[in-house]
């Protein structure tokens, strides 16, 4: 399995024979505009978390120009199908589906899902997270979310070993509630923080998690630096 940071909330996985892109937005100042097309070179899926700009904002188009589905819940890849014409896979969480080979199940988050449009912002479904099962790993991507009592179960449960926790604070938990969360409902051997130094509202560094989270590999991502696992 190979993690790669795309900033922000962004990831490429390749897991099995998938290669996933999560929450791809492009737009952001970390990203290195010239290095687009690596990114998203070889992709099978799209998978949002949520419908907020920071996450979907470059999704339809991958889609759209790679002919590859857009994953996530129901209600947004319908109204994204009817929209825009592009190949989805809906589901609900609590449902697994299989992409490639990785098995993907949709989890509870804790935050809101909208999409910007002229005349505001439009509902569109829940927020969600996922569990991504492959290669002899279980990753949790948390998706925008606080603490949450549902991480009791979710972490019993599913026993992620590679967590790809929001962090950054303002809009989601910090590093000291990510770390937190981390520490009571979950036994992660590695974890990676995103949402988090793209902007000044946001932390900048991940040293509080790394000095909460003793005896686990806490990876700070450089932008487009493949990280094996």
């Amino acid at each position: 399995m190979k993690i790669t940071w795309l900033g922000h909330s962004g990831f490429r996985i390749e897991v099995e024979q998938a290669v996933l892109l999560i929450d791809p937005w492009f737009g952001h100042p970390l990203f290195p505009a010239d290095r687009r097309e690596e990114a998203v070179a070889g992709a099978t899926h799209v998978l949002l978390t949520h419908g907020h700009g920071d996450h979907s904002g470059d999704a339809v188009e991958i889609c759209r120009d790679n002919g590859i589905p857009l994953v996530g819940i129901y209600d947004l890849t319908a109204w994204l199908a009817a929209k825009e014409g592009i190949a989805t896979v809906g589901f609900n969480k609590g449902g697994t589906v299989d992409l490639g080979g990785a098995k993907v199940t949709m989890v509870n988050a804790c935050h809101s899902s909208s999409w910007a449009g002229e005349d505001g912002p439009r509902l569109v479904g829940s927020e969600a997270g996922f569990m991504i099962a492959g290669d002899g790993h279980t990753v949790y991507v948390s998706g925008d979310t606080d603490i949450m009592a549902d991480m009791d179960w979710m972490g019993d449960y599913h026993k992620p070993d590679i967590g790809i926790l929001c962090a950054g604070g303002h809009y989601t938990m910090d590093m000291a509630r990510a770390t937190y969360a981390a520490k009571r409902y979950f036994d992660f051997k590695t974890v990676i923080p995103c949402h988090y130094r793209t902007f000044g509202a946001l932390e900048q560094t991940a040293e509080v998690m790394k000095a909460g989270l003793p005896g686990v590999n806490v990876i700070e991502p450089q932008v487009m630096e493949g990280i094996v696992v």
